[in-house]
């Protein structure tokens, strides 16, 4: 099978869920449990070449991102990392564009990463939940120890040497009670590019049926009003947040970027380290593996009546009260994986962070209308140069008088 018939991003998990530390919301780090057999998961440089080459198999050109996650991918150490650029060199078709992403904590990184990120022209996210005192209570290494200086220390490093950083912020349920401590931090540090991922994990039995981690939807909702009225006054055209972006997208008639608001999902799998393919990062378990490239090409997962039907079922599940929501197209009822809760009518199905996101997203729809309607306005007509004249001279106005005596006397 040849390309795919659509774009796609696959996260590539080349350390499995193997991490330098142990942050107490972190969903991926229980699937190790997944590979039992193996206490050490990395991905062997068969499994890599074979992904490398059928990714390229797949992808429609001529630019080809890979994006690289975890666990931690700089685990592995930058040998690696230079093997994975080594075989895309290799294997690129000719005149194609190679482009790398990776999704650190960034406590490892020192000269020699910074040295190669900029080399080889990777964009890096690097999780960052705030200032220290936000950041440190659930973001810390496997001792227990505070990560906020060392991830401070990746951060800078990574500034100094003129890398693309998008810092993604873990909104918990302790920081999300202080969204302009947050923001302002981000934006004192000359942050450029911020992303908000909210802590949803579903505990049955537990409080609320979440765990202790979980912001409550409408704390979720006051804390995006509250930045997203700040970035408003001080910050359109300097920071970019993704959440705003996305929100703004319906009035500029483009499709959502992000996969938690698209109308269907399925187009953001994920490749374990062995090669086995799940069909999104939230649902990589036994139930739900499709395949592995050795035995499907990836062209052929991608296109399976399986990956279709997973990302499908995102729209065709959706329950009455969010069809007929009038944010909708703003929303498209955000993560399967967190529609455990039901409408106020009982029906099951919707999102936990529903309330939290109907308040921001009817917050910010006039003034990101306007910000869009701005931006459509033509630019205006240059005016006409003035004819150089003297004081003495006839006004070129058609006034009569001397020019020193009219326009010029204005």
């Amino acid at each position: 099978m040849g390309q795919v018939s659509r774009e796609f991003q696959i996260f590539v998990k080349p350390v499995g869920a193997f991490c330098n530390l142990a942050c107490h919301y972190c969903y991926y780090l229980d699937k190790k449990d997944l590979y039992p057999e193996s206490s050490l998961t990395r991905m062997e440089e068969k499994v890599l070449e074979q992904y490398i080459i059928q990714h390229f198999e797949a992808a429609p050109g001529p630019e080809v991102s890979f994006s690289w996650h975890g666990g931690e991918p700089t685990t592995l150490g930058v040998g690696f990392f230079r093997k994975v650029v080594e075989l895309q060199r290799k294997h690129r078709p000719p005149g194609w564009t190679v482009r790398n992403g990776m999704q650190t904590n960034g406590v490892l990184l020192d000269d020699e990463w910074c040295r190669f990120l900029k080399a080889e022209n990777f964009a890096i996210g690097l999780s960052l939940d705030g200032p220290a005192e936000l950041h440190d209570p659930y973001r810390v290494a496997r001792g227990g120890q505070p990560t906020h200086r060392l991830a401070m220390r990746g951060y800078e490093l990574l500034q100094k040497y003129g890398i693309h950083t998008d810092l993604l912020c873990v909104v918990h349920s302790l920081n999300v009670r202080y969204p302009l401590t947050v923001y302002r931090f981000f934006r004192d540090i000359g942050c450029r590019f911020l992303g908000f991922l909210p802590v949803v994990e579903q505990v049955p039995g537990a409080p609320n049926g979440v765990s202790p981690y979980t912001p409550s939807a409408e704390d979720y909702g006051a804390f995006l009003c509250k930045i997203f009225d700040e970035w408003l006054a001080r910050d359109v055209g300097r920071i970019v947040v993704q959440i705003f972006d996305e929100a703004a997208r319906p009035a500029l008639g483009m499709e959502h970027s992000l996969c938690v608001f698209r109308e269907t999902c399925g187009d953001v799998p994920t490749i374990e380290h062995n090669g086995d393919f799940f069909p999104c990062d939230h649902y990589v378990d036994r139930e739900h593996r499709l395949g592995n490239i050795f035995q499907t090409p990836l062209a052929e997962l991608l296109e399976s009546r399986e990956q279709r039907a997973f990302g499908d079922a995102k729209r065709d599940a959706l329950p009455r009260y969010c069809r007929e929501c009038e944010v909708l197209a703003m929303c498209n009822g955000g993560c399967p994986k967190y529609r455990f809760i039901e409408t106020p009518d009982g029906e099951p199905g919707l999102n936990y962070l529903c309330a939290g996101l109907k308040r921001f997203f009817l917050h910010s729809r006039e003034p990101l209308a306007r910000l869009v309607a701005r931006q459509r306005e033509p630019a205006p007509a240059p005016r006409p140069a003035i004819p150089k004249v003297g004081r003495n001279d006839p006004c070129p106005c058609g006034s009569g008088r001397k020019y020193k005596k009219c326009c010029a006397a204005q």
